[in-house]
């Protein structure tokens, strides 16, 4: 391999400041919701909508003259959304490994589903859910597991101090909360 596309590093601190590297095994974690999220996309799509637009585009294409028809155009087209979209959930779900946060219920460690509270060196406090890459969800406070800032917090315990690599600066968080659900109820045998 010639050198141009190799990558050397000058400077040994610049190795201390790389995020942890990614599991290897394309494993989809998700917690048990985003996987029943998935699965209910996909059986909507399967079940209600595409039966939905095949009705259309046959309707419009008993109307004769296809070249013009916006119905059948228009149809076709959101015919392949549907089965592209069908098949990306199918190789999603293929590939997902569920994993139930409540087993770590009163851990004071970071795993995957854990609610962390953590705050930077400016005093900012920040709290987020690890979850899955397909169910994550920013605008509530839900970070996927190989984003940035999970990659960093995974492993840690309450009151570690990291180091939290962004574009603009290098920061210091500290770990101040660990949460997971609880688990479900088992049911009572009746006596």
């Amino acid at each position: 391999m010639s050198k141009a596309f190799t990558k050397e590093s000058e400077d040994a601190d610049d190795e201390e400041l790389q995020l942890p590297a990614l599991l290897a095994g394309g494993k989809n974690y998700t917690t048990p919701a985003g996987y029943a999220a998935l699965r209910d996309e996909l059986l909507t799509l399967i079940d209600v909508e595409r039966p939905k637009v095949v009705d259309t585009v046959h309707w419009a294409a008993s109307n004769g003259d296809r070249s013009e028809n916006g119905d059948y155009i228009y149809g076709k087209k959101r015919l392949r959304e549907i089965d592209r979209r069908i098949r990306f959930l199918t190789q999603r779900l293929d590939i997902a490994v569920i994993t139930e946060p409540s087993l770590h219920f009163g851990n004071d460690q970071v795993f995957f589903g854990a609610t962390v509270t953590y705050v930077d060196d400016a005093g900012q406090e920040r709290t987020v859910k690890i979850v899955g890459i397909d169910e994550a969800n920013s605008a509530l406070g839900e970070v996927s597991w190989v984003s940035p800032i999970a990659r960093i917090l995974l492993k840690a315990r309450v009151g570690d101090v990291l180091r939290l690599v962004s574009p603009q600066r290098v920061a210091e968080i500290e770990v101040l909360d660990v949460r997971y659900p609880a688990p479900a109820a088992l049911p009572t045998p009746e006596t």
